[in-house]
């Protein structure tokens, strides 16, 4: 190999080793810190998980995840009984539970992919809609059927929808006014605060984040 050859390959190697040391600086360095300088300066919350803190500063949990609230479960008991102190959400029939890493139990995100005249799917909701007029029925307050919502018998798609219809949280105010000790105009006022309405007036549909109103109830009880 002349010696033209040689530095003209040495020339080759330095100008890749060169690109490649920039690319890597520009791409894997600058580029990202310059994205997350952006998206921590102009949409902290979001970036950070959109987090529910309640009125300790304690995180709770994320606005955009759905979460239960049962009662410990009994031994053989599947699912566990809900905790009626407590706003409930849509019901969780996805794909199951986690069998992957079983040191958690995690709901897996997924709808049923059930036909609507299926004989299971029709079961479930059916049981769902006597467990709402049941769990929801106080002294003084009968639910009537014809009042349950859609959202409060079936999933999302997802399965863990972190939103309610307002109608499905106004019929669960006596209930968790009853199971608090508090009176049924707080409650309703706690939802009011909670509701979010059609975005720009006219896209979506008004919706009550569970987890941002049980964690409001909790500081309300706490107080």
């Amino acid at each position: 190999m002349t010696n033209n050859s040689v530095g003209s390959t040495a020339r080759v190697l330095g100008a890749g080793l060169r690109a490649l040391l920039v690319l890597t600086l520009v791409c894997g360095v600058v580029y990202p810190l310059a994205v997350t300088g952006v998206a921590q300066a102009l949409f902290h919350d979001n970036a950070n998980g959109s987090r529910i803190e309640d009125g300790n500063g304690q995180v709770v949990g994320s606005s955009l995840i759905g979460q239960r609230y049962d009662l410990p479960p009994k031994d053989g008991e599947e699912p566990p009984a809900p905790d009626l102190k407590w706003f409930q959400p849509r019901p969780s029939n996805g794909l199951g539970t986690n069998s992957v890493n079983t040191q958690y139990s995690l709901i897996l995100s997924g709808a049923t992919n059930r036909s609507g005249d299926n004989e299971e799917l029709v079961q479930w909701v059916k049981d769902a809609k006597a467990a709402v007029v049941e769990d929801n029925a106080t002294a003084t307050y009968e639910v009537n059927p014809a009042d349950i919502p859609p959202d409060a018998v079936t999933s999302s798609g997802s399965g863990l929808d972190p939103d309610i219809s307002p109608a499905y949280a106004a019929l669960q105010v006596h209930r968790v006014a009853e199971r608090n000790n508090l009176n049924v105009k707080q409650v309703e006022d706690l939802v009011a605060d909670h509701t979010t309405g059609r975005l720009l007036g006219f896209m979506g549909e008004p919706r009550v984040n569970v987890l941002e109103l049980n964690t409001a109830l909790r500081d309300l009880t706490r107080g």
